[in-house]
């Protein structure tokens, strides 16, 4: 059985962190609800573009714009990122101890 990180919330109970694990880039629609949610810097929006290369979101040659991990060691495992996506494009894991 797998043990992983665990916690305690302000009022005692157990938690257990998920992580911020991948974003499917085929259902994101790059709202950017997510993105404002964390203020830990771990999302960031890139472009797609017609031949489905990464370049800036703003670059010309996007077609899509989506959301990507940035930087996932700055996770606190919060979820908050999941809970407000339309989508459900945000997968999360917990962390192995």
């Amino acid at each position: 059985m797998a043990e992983f990180v665990t916690g305690t919330t302000r009022g005692g109970a157990a938690w257990t962190p998920k992580f911020v694990e991948s974003v499917d880039q085929k259902l994101c629609i790059g709202c950017g609800r997510c993105f404002k949610v964390c203020g830990r810097d771990v999302l960031e929006l890139i472009g797609i573009t017609e031949d489905g290369d990464i370049v800036d979101a703003f670059d010309d040659e996007a077609e899509k714009k989506v959301m990507s991990v940035k930087n996932a060691g700055n996770c606190i495992g919060c979820e908050s990122c999941g809970k407000v996506c339309s989508k459900s494009c945000i997968s999360h894991l917990p962390q192995a101890a």
